[in-house]
């Protein structure tokens, strides 16, 4: 009995245990957050220093010391970091998606959001800030190469760090969650980060457009409505948070004990 005991505790152990921690920690969204937007103040400065001062002309010892360096750098640690973050998520990947409780499903939801919430901010500062921002500075500053210090920093650093962040939060439902990992495919969750993700393959035909016809940088040229496009996709995000929403629903339909809430009227 004491080993069934310790195998399948009780309803009741299972609302004192909810009762102890808490079903939603924010840390991880916060610090995931602030360390992100930290990040990109100190790029956004780097730019102000370096950018006029060196990036300017191509051929130039400091426009291979001050932003080519970067670029070899960069690149190596994003895949190492994709390679990492995918494979520590699956080598740890739990064994008990058919019979997950239902609190420590709704932890993992919780969990789930922080992702979601730190992959927006990605986006953001990624395929809205510095996006807009390459298109003032090559409105203003006539290229030489396609690797210009707002290409480096917009394509190369920020478009990879967000794919990062969506991948990894679509392993992570894949691995842990039932609603994403035992009912097959989520096409909202497909649709969350593929999208966004073929921005940066679009890059290579952006470049090749501008290398072959001199185009002035406007975003309504037809060049860049696929990255438009692609960024719509984003919006699936509504159809992820019906999925996450209704899930959450039947957790707490009669289990309002186990997941720490008080019961229906």
């Amino acid at each position: 009995m004491s080993l069934i005991t310790e195998t399948a505790p009780s309803r009741a152990d299972a609302a004192a245990l909810s009762a102890a921690t808490p079903v939603w920690d924010p840390k991880p969204f916060i610090i995931g957050s602030v360390i992100l937007s930290l990040f990109y103040v100190g790029v956004r400065i780097y730019e102000q220093v370096f950018g006029w001062y060196a990036g300017l002309d191509s051929f130039s010892p400091e426009f291979q010391k001050y932003w080519m360096t970067i670029l070899y750098i960069e690149e190596p640690l994003e895949l190492i970091s994709f390679l990492g973050i995918i494979g520590y998520l699956w080598k740890t990947r739990p064994n008990d998606l058919a019979t997950v409780a239902p609190r420590e499903e709704l932890r993992r939801i919780f969990y789930l959001l922080n992702w979601i919430f730190v992959y927006g901010l990605a986006i953001y500062w990624g395929a809205s800030y510095f996006t807009e921002q390459d298109g003032t500075w090559h409105q203003t500053v006539i290229r030489d190469t396609d690797f210009t210090p707002s290409h480096i920093i917009e394509f190369y650093m920020s478009y990879p760090i967000y794919i990062i962040i969506g991948v990894g939060g679509f392993v992570y439902a894949r691995t842990r969650l039932p609603t994403f990992g035992s009912h097959g495919y989520s096409i909202a969750y497909l649709l969350l980060f593929v999208g966004p993700f073929m921005i940066f393959p679009n890059v290579a035909l952006n470049e090749w457009g501008h290398t072959f016809w001199f185009m002035e940088e406007l975003f309504v040229a037809p060049l860049h409505w696929m990255f438009v496009f692609f960024g719509w996709f984003a919006l699936a995000v509504f159809g992820v948070s019906l999925q996450i929403l209704g899930r959450i629903k039947e957790l707490c339909a009669g289990y309002e004990d186990v997941v720490g809430l008080e019961p229906a009227e």
